[in-house]
């Protein structure tokens, strides 16, 4: 005769007051992230301040008179508007170029298992080690061979070189998400793998195309030194070289405006990055898609 066993649950023990050891690591922990938060917030505090301030200096300060000249300053089509659009152009035609090269690139690394794939991604890996200064002189003098200097799609071409590598490391994760028997079952009612990856790849992973668009166009937007190398005319080159025009001769700084250029300089990106977010919520929604 067998008696069945009943397991009995532990009984949790009582949590105490912390002791004064725990008191003290916690407010050590505190006071670190108090620190590491006010490295952030009082750059972007002056920048507020300085944009409401027409006497704006280096220093962080409220205001005397709150003031909207700094702003309607630099809203003029030549110091603002055109070099926004110019950043506009070369970070999403940046972005876009990555993202139809890394999908295609990604796909037969996800999907096809070969011993050249483990050397191929250490190769892309060791790619984004390297800083953009080193290749600029040779990519420069290759600029000026074929005659490209101050060419907008030249530039984006190779702007989208320098940031593919990890481009196509996040979009292969992304790509890995996605069950292959979704692709399968396309297969088998005669679709050809491009087709199952623009229909079915694709559509399911919108959430890391959105990703890696951001990062790329992100990372295009703040780019400083290619366009600066690159686009030598005055009308074509972005914000972020023009921002320098507030830098005058013998150190003086016009900080109010440069303050309220840059934060006009960054609601593009912030307008994107929400907008992106909330088109590509909910895309990773697989459940039921495939048998357990």
């Amino acid at each position: 005769m067998t008696t069945a066993r009943t397991s009995v649950p532990a009984r949790r023990q009582p949590v105490g007051p912390p002791s004064r050891a725990q008191q003290r690591a916690r407010t050590f922990a505190d006071l670190a992230l108090v620190l590491i938060g006010a490295c952030f917030l009082l750059p972007l505090l002056w920048l507020v301040l300085a944009s409401l301030d027409a006497r704006a200096g280096h220093q962080t300060a409220l205001p005397r008179e709150v003031s909207l000249d700094n702003f309607a300053a630099v809203m003029t089509p030549g110091l603002l508007f055109r070099p926004l659009w110019n950043s506009m152009v070369l970070s999403a035609g940046t972005a876009a170029v990555n993202l139809v090269a890394a999908v295609l690139a990604a796909y037969p690394l996800s999907r096809y298992q070969s011993r050249f794939n483990r050397p191929f991604l250490y190769t892309i890996l060791f790619a984004t080690c390297l800083p953009i200064t080193a290749i600029m002189v040779p990519v420069y003098g290759m600029f000026v061979q074929l005659e490209l200097l101050d060419s907008v799609p030249a530039t984006i071409l190779f702007m989208a070189t320098t940031t593919l590598p990890m481009a196509i490391w996040m979009m292969k994760n992304f790509m890995d998400a996605v069950p292959v028997s979704l692709e399968e079952a396309a297969w088998v009612d005669g679709a050809s793998a491009m087709s199952a990856l623009r229909t079915i790849v694709l559509p399911l992973m919108r959430q890391g195309l959105g990703v890696v668009f951001i990062f790329v166009f992100i990372q295009a937007w703040g780019n400083f030194f290619v366009p600066f190398v690159l686009l030598l005319s005055e009308a074509r080159q972005p914000a972020a070289v023009s921002i320098f025009s507030f830098f005058g001769q013998h150190g003086a700084v016009a900080y109010g405006q440069l303050a309220a250029f840059s934060i006009l300089y960054s609601v593009p990106v912030l307008a994107l990055y929400v907008i992106l977010a909330k088109g590509a919520s909910g895309s990773f929604a697989l459940s039921g898609a495939v048998k357990g």
